[in-house]
């Protein structure tokens, strides 16, 4: 099967995540700054997006655009849970940075409380695959160390930027139990920070009730995730119980990756 093809087939709608941190949080604009995407890295997915890919989508529906659906802030990924605006959006060397405004609902205030916080922490990016705006290079004429070649990322159709607390791509598979034995050491220091964010979070009790009871079960995840790491060495996959097992997987993924 053609290899464009055999992508599209299987990715109807893409999501990436990107590991940079926040650029600038200002209190009392309530505006963040950081990076929706990354340029020129190869990811889980096999793509390289290059520079220039989101012009398009920026011209069309960015903030200063005439378009009637703009490029939206979201959260997880969800339409429903819109959390900010994005004033500014831009292409530059690293990749797509952005501006946004927050939102005065509840979803923006508890969000921009996680901002705060430490526990929105990630950001990634929504979009459709444009078939001739995508090259297959195979394997060996890559720069990169793939055995699978990669795809060549031009344009995309962006339709929106999320925050997210674990950024781990949602179409990767789980994690292999072999790779968790890498850096354990390394994964149950990085359980330890998250957990010390969500507890202080759960201390201060700032914003809804939906929102300290998310704190509460992120909390109690990781916790659960840790006991399982520390003391059942070193099969992590007999360690992670049914319930929530997909929960367990995402953040294990997560931790292991960043």
């Amino acid at each position: 099967m053609d290899k464009i093809k055999e992508k599209l087939e299987n990715h109807h709608y893409g999501v990436k995540t990107v590991s940079f941190k926040l650029e600038d949080l200002d209190e009392g604009s309530r505006q963040v700054k950081g990076y929706f995407a990354s340029f020129d890295t190869l990811d889980s997915d096999n793509d390289v997006i290059r520079q220039g890919a989101f012009t398009k989508s920026i011209a069309e529906r960015g903030p200063n655009s005439l378009g009637n659906r703009k490029i939206a802030h979201l959260r997880d990924h969800d339409f429903t849970h819109q959390i900010g605006n994005p004033i500014e959006l831009f292409e530059d060397s690293k990749g797509l940075g952005f501006v946004s405004q927050m939102g005065r609902s509840t979803k923006g205030n508890d969000a921009f409380l996680d901002y705060q916080d430490g526990i929105l922490r990630e950001h990634s990016i929504g979009f459709n695959y444009i078939s001739d705006k995508m090259d297959y290079i195979e394997p060996d004429k890559s720069a990169f160390d793939s055995e699978f070649g990669h795809y060549e990322i031009r344009e995309v159709k962006l339709w929106e930027g999320s925050g997210v607390t674990f950024g781990a791509n949602s179409i990767t598979p789980v994690i292999d139990v072999a790779k968790g034995l890498v850096d354990t050491n390394l994964t149950l220091k990085k359980i330890n920070e998250l957990t010390t964010v969500l507890e202080g979070a759960l201390k201060n009790g700032k914003g809804t009730d939906e929102r300290l009871l998310n704190i509460e079960q992120m909390f109690a995840q990781l916790k659960q995730l840790h006991k399982s790491l520390e003391i059942k060495k070193p099969s992590i996959k007999d360690t992670l119980e049914d319930k929530p097992k997909e929960a367990n997987n995402q953040l294990l993924t997560f931790l292991l990756n960043t």
